[in-house]
């Protein structure tokens, strides 16, 4: 799967990222700014939680009218003189892309940031055809320097490097010789993509809503290097996920004003862009011609289920922001591309329990992540259903959980069992209480047992010292 991220098991990856002292401070430092910005901006507004439920019942009435929007959509994108493919799967996607590439000779293909095009891994697909792919977004471009890196953050791609590692990276790649400060490592930056930008063949571009109303779609950003792709090339694509779609621009309104102060804490961000098809003769650039990518990739299974609210996702990253497993762990830890808590939720439907079955567990069902969301997805919920889903629809519970399950059924079920539990159960545990003694549980308790201590049960019981209470109380 393309949205996988390397080949480790997770525990493996969870260690490495446990181990990582830069990335845990980057990250925890990015989680506090981040939150504290967002927090501001949202309280300016005064009425936040009724633009979340509006925003809830605008993502929920779109997808409800899903294919109504998306063919409101295609039409008036080839009214206006563009081109619209339905892909079905990233093979589809990616042969479509490549078969444009194709025909207009692109040897250069400048790319603006895109979570699904890394959800297909199209930069992949274009490089084996012989086309030269430049990611343009400081992040990504830093993350492709970089022996093709994957993103750690939805919004923040590159938060796992410092800026001394950024330096190496340049100055191994593109002979940069400066220092590590932040403005010279952008200026130079700037000055390396410019030359892309005007050599380029061909501009894609993600997208983070489409305007079914007017067959437009639009683009949030803060560098302005969307604006280069969609402006210079020629040709240019734009590739969606099916579900990254609003009725009008009333709603669109709504929607980028919920994501600018969720994901970056501003009322907007630096560009707001809305491109309708590709430019008439009036216009002074623009390209001269225009695709559409419309992606399912799984999205469409997910419609009519139990998790169809996880479509609702902006992919603002305010859950990534709160998620305390996050925060310890980093982005790379998940697997995929999709992290923190709407990774766990998101990357099982799109990627499959076979290969993030651990996901869902990757949470300590906080519901800090539901409180940010701004279309109020009920992340934590959406979790708890996964893992019953696994246990209960998938049987990929290990047989050491399955036995302890079906031994805490037995005595729980048993008055005089789960009695003699209780009473035994501080001197059972107490081995397990030290992580200098013992460092290796059993089954499910290893995990726990490896870093930290058990925590023992009192050897008094509850029931116990009720009877006491109650005895000194007649008395």
């Amino acid at each position: 799967m393309s949205m996988k991220i390397g080949d480790q098991e997770f525990f493996e990856r969870v260690d490495d990222g446990i181990h990582n002292t830069f990335m845990r401070h980057a990250v925890a430092s990015a989680q506090e700014r981040m939150q504290g910005r967002r927090l501001a901006a949202t309280e300016e507004l005064g009425n936040w939680e009724e633009w979340r439920k509006l925003g809830e019942e605008i993502r929920t009435h779109t997808l409800e009218n899903l294919d109504y929007y998306l063919e409101q959509l295609s039409e008036n994108v080839i009214k206006h003189g563009g081109h619209v493919f339905f892909a079905s799967t990233k093979e589809e996607a990616n042969d479509y892309i490549v078969k444009v590439a194709k025909e207009k000779q692109a040897k250069k293909i400048v790319k603006s940031k895109s979570m699904v095009t890394e959800e297909i891994n199209l930069n992949a697909a274009l490089e084996a055809v012989g086309s030269e792919v430049i990611e343009t977004d400081l992040g990504e471009y830093i993350l492709q320097l970089d022996d093709h890196d994957r993103p750690s953050h939805i919004v923040v791609p590159a938060l796992h490097k410092n800026k001394e590692q950024i330096r190496d990276t340049f100055k191994d790649k593109k002979g940069y010789s400066k220092s590590a400060i932040p403005e010279e490592l952008a200026l130079f930056a700037r000055e390396q993509l410019r030359q892309e930008f005007l050599s380029a063949d061909l501009g894609i571009t993600g997208c983070n809503f489409a305007v079914a109303e007017s067959g437009s779609v639009s683009l949030v950003t803060n560098e302005g290097n969307a604006g280069l792709v969609t402006a210079l090339p020629k040709t240019q694509i734009t590739v969606m996920g099916m579900e990254r779609i609003v009725p009008t621009w009333e709603e669109l309104d709504i929607l980028v004003s919920l994501l600018c102060r969720s994901s970056v804490g501003q009322k907007l961000t630096s560009y707001i862009t809305g491109l309708t098809g590709p430019k008439d003769e009036d216009d002074v650039d623009g390209p001269e011609e225009f695709h559409l990518v419309i992606v399912d990739n799984g999205r469409s299974n997910i419609l009519g289920t139990e998790f169809q609210s996880a479509l609702h996702c902006i992919r603002c990253a305010a859950c990534v922001n709160v998620c305390p497993v996050y925060r310890h762990i980093g982005g790379h830890s998940y697997g995929s591309i999709y992290s923190g808590p709407i990774g766990a939720v998101l990357s099982p439907l799109l990627g499959g329990y076979e290969n993030y079955k651990e996901l869902p567990y990757a949470s300590s069902l906080c519901v800090a992540c539901t409180d940010a969301c701004p279309v109020k997805i009920p992340l934590h919920e959406l979790l708890i259903k996964h893992r019953r889903k696994i246990v209960e629809d998938e049987g990929k519970s290990s047989f050491g959980e399955k036995l302890a399950m079906k031994g805490y059924q037995l005595a729980a079920s048993s008055p005089s069992l789960y009695k003699a539990g209780t009473k035994s159960a501080s001197t059972i545990m107490t081995p397990f209480t030290n992580v200098n003694s013992i460092k290796k549980g059993p089954g499910p308790m290893k995990p726990w047992t490896d870093v930290r201590d058990f925590p023992v049960p009192n050897k008094e019981r509850f029931r116990d010292w009720y009877k006491k209470k109650e005895k000194g109380r007649e008395s």
